[in-house]
């Protein structure tokens, strides 16, 4: 069973959705991919999402972006939009954002496939403690790298 479930509403998010792969590669999570459209495969958006046992979706989306939307109509646990920047980036992010009252997304930035799956850590880490110390190890390991970072410019 998939801790995570990704669903791309087309083939063409994949360096998205990779992105989050990443990540839960990293962090040893159990994840899947997959692809189904709000628009053209309502049904099977449907069937995916509510046979499913992951305890959190992502969905990746561009243009209209409803899938995350609709994702959420089929499930109580949490779902994590994640616009695709295109032409109209405003319209992707405003879709997965401007959610109505009582079926919640959250959102990450433009093409965030690793904030998404982060963000699924985080929300996996409330109940295990395994987890949430590898991801402070990882953000110690970001701080670190910012530091040195730092030391490297300090003499331009």
């Amino acid at each position: 069973m998939p801790e995570v479930l990704i669903i791309m509403g087309s083939k063409s998010d994949l360096p998205i959705a990779e992105k989050a792969v990443d990540i839960f590669k990293r962090f040893d999570i159990d994840y899947k991919v997959m692809i189904a459209s709000a628009h053209r495969t309502p049904s099977r958006v449907e069937e995916i999402v509510t046979s499913s046992d992951a305890k959190v979706f992502i969905a990746i989306a561009g243009l209209a972006a409803a899938l995350p939307g609709v994702v959420a109509s089929f499930t109580t646990r949490p779902v994590i939009g994640v616009p695709v920047s295109g032409k109209m980036n405003l319209d992707a992010l405003l879709s997965i954002v401007q959610m109505p009252p009582g079926v919640p997304v959250a959102t990450v930035g433009l093409d965030r496939g690793d904030n998404a799956a982060l963000l699924a850590i985080e929300m996996m880490s409330i109940s295990d403690s395994g987890l949430a110390d590898k991801m402070a190890s990882y953000r110690k390991e970001m701080a670190d790298k910012v530091i040195k970072d730092s030391e490297g410019v300090a003499d331009v």
